[in-house]
């Protein structure tokens, strides 16, 4: 497949790597330009491209930027057909991306975030560490193999990204449609608890919505105020224990 990602942080440039790995055609592109990432990009497996170029002649869309970038990537996918399929990686936190009042009240991240954009997104990658990603997947079949969630309204688009999941090296759990993609929104017990297929249904299901949000803020203020005294795994502890 052709994949364009937009976003060449931890998860979009390791997201090119593995997709590149298994023979798909990756254009990676940020905001700086491409000769700011040409050496990465080399290096991975991936083209480096202008942004505008990212999303052309392309299967596969992944954005993989911060929230409030949306509204800023929308003139872009203004030109790309319908049969492409947009992945979004993001998540809402508040303290970095301003207040948004519809997702406070209750929005979905994900239908906000289509909104925004303008056209149908697929949710996933959300809800795993950048280090779990790099790091931490294993073949189809192994038993500790750890899963992701993925949300979206349209079943065929869901299943091409499904199987990218697979791909990476991680189960992929159908997490329902994207008004139901809270369930693997920061603070809920399936957001970055590194959790396998059978567990990950139940924590999606046992996903509080009032109470998500109120873990997030905590999670991310304790993480923010420990600085670089927290590992990985800590990371991953604290979020199982929290959002249990």
């Amino acid at each position: 497949m052709k994949i364009g990602i937009i976003g060449a942080g931890n998860i979009g440039s390791t997201l090119a790597q593995k997709l590149a790995a298994h023979g798909h055609t990756i254009k990676l592109a940020n905001s700086r330009g491409p000769e700011t990432i040409a050496e990465l990009a080399t290096r991975i497996g991936a083209k480096a491209v202008e942004r505008q170029e990212a999303v052309r002649d392309v299967d596969v869309i992944i954005l993989s930027t911060p929230f409030d970038k949306h509204a800023e990537l929308a003139p872009l996918l203004g030109g790309v057909g319908e049969n492409v399929i947009v992945i979004d990686t993001s998540n809402y936190y508040p303290f970095r991306d301003g207040n948004i009042e519809a997702i406070n009240q209750g929005k979905a991240e994900s239908v906000y975030a289509s909104e925004m954009l303008q056209r149908p997104v697929v949710k996933a990658w959300n809800a795993v560490l950048a280090k779990t990603l790099q790091e931490k997947g294993a073949a189809a079949g192994s038993a500790t193999r750890i899963a992701i969630p993925v949300a979206g309204n349209d079943a065929a688009a869901k299943s091409v990204v499904m199987e990218l999941v697979s791909q990476t090296g991680f189960d992929a759990v159908d997490g329902g449609t994207l008004e139901e993609s809270w369930r693997q929104q920061p603070g809920t017990p399936a957001y970055c608890t590194e959790l396998t297929s059978d567990a990950l249904r139940a924590a999606l299901n046992a996903a509080d919505k009032a109470r998500a949000p109120v873990n997030r803020d905590a999670l991310i203020n304790e993480f923010m105020s420990a600085g670089d005294s927290l590992t990985h795994d800590d990371i991953v502890e604290r979020n199982r224990a929290v959002t249990a």
